[in-house]
């Protein structure tokens, strides 16, 4: 019989399991201090970066993360994809591979490493990438200038390097590469601009180019998503055509106890909707809307509206 998960100790690392647009359900692992990131993306969810570096270090401790995982893993709690993500650069840790590699000898469930791409250039860094079954880079400029605008990256980061990088890790991985291409109006979205990131992009050669949008409340206001008609003709300018990331369309997470903790420690992480906390914790709205309430009137939340929709956001995940 399975158990269910024991949200009353809090992890400080692992979240979810979550919706992800990209993997359906998504367990995450967060091995960084909020917001250490190479990059101070202008679409990034999270808001901006509070601290941009190309330091790697063991930023938390990695037996720290193996508990806390080895606990979760114990819940018999089911997710679709276990995931290295969070709140900022996975592949500045210094020892994310042997997080994978521990993770990949404990469970059935298919690893992914969500990264920016900006460490790829590092020998060692694609070694401990390609401990994972799925890597997902990113690519959404064209060159150094667009590279600036979008990404905002650290001073030391080169846009030449990134796409060798990336183009270097599809040489020697044998798992899965997706590259994802963050499109904003007005910023790197005209056609002309699309297609030369597809010119890069077939350098690169991954097993899927996926086209997303801000769908959720951004770093900078002036962060303008595209309509999914918009989406359709860009995603046609690539060779295969690029997919459109869909909206959440995964198994619900079941045996998972809502509390003011675990909801809040997903806000932390990824706002969401209360339609998305409902689906996560297998809860009815009405009980999601008493937790939001609560977390609101601690300021442990804040509520940003993204066209019709309301999401929910830690505190934390401020500009």
């Amino acid at each position: 019989m399975r158990t269910s998960v024991d949200m009353t100790k809090r992890y400080k690392y692992i979240f979810g399991p979550v919706p992800s647009r990209r993997f359906g359900r998504s367990l995450g692992v967060d091995l960084l201090p909020f917001k250490t990131c190479s990059l101070d993306c202008v679409f990034c969810q999270l808001g901006r970066t509070k601290e941009k570096t190309i330091q790697r270090k063991e930023y938390v401790p990695r037996e720290e993360v193996i508990e806390e995982f080895s606990r979760w893993l114990a819940s018999g709690v089911e997710t679709d994809v276990i995931t290295l993500s969070g709140s900022g650069e996975p592949t500045l840790h210094s020892h994310f591979g042997e997080v994978l590699e521990y993770i990949r000898s404990h469970s059935q469930s298919p690893t992914v490493l969500l990264t920016n791409g900006t460490m790829l250039y590092l020998p060692e860094v694609r070694k401990s990438a390609a401990l994972a079954h799925v890597v997902k880079v990113s690519l959404s400029a064209w060159d150094q200038a667009s590279y600036e605008w979008v990404n905002r990256p650290h001073d030391d980061l080169v846009f030449e390097r990134l796409v060798e990088g990336e183009r270097k890790l599809r040489e020697e991985f044998k798992g899965k590469l997706y590259l994802e291409v963050f499109l904003i109006k007005g910023v790197n979205a005209l056609p002309d601009e699309v297609r030369k990131i597809a010119a890069l992009v077939q350098k690169i050669r991954p097993d899927r180019v996926q086209l997303n949008t801000a769908v959720r409340p951004p770093a900078e206001g002036f962060v303008i998503p595209l309509s999914k008609e918009e989406l359709e003709e860009r995603a046609a300018l690539f060779e295969p055509p690029a997919e459109i990331i869909a909206e959440f369309g995964g198994k619900q997470a079941r045996n998972i106890k809502a509390n003011e903790d675990a909801i809040l420690s997903m806000l932390e992480r990824r706002p969401c909707t209360a339609e998305e906390i409902s689906e996560v914790f297998d809860m009815h709205l009405n009980e999601v809307s008493k937790y939001l309430g609560k977390l609101l009137r601690k300021n442990l939340i804040r509520v940003e509206r993204r066209e019709s929709l309301i999401y929910y956001c830690g505190t934390t995940a401020q500009a």
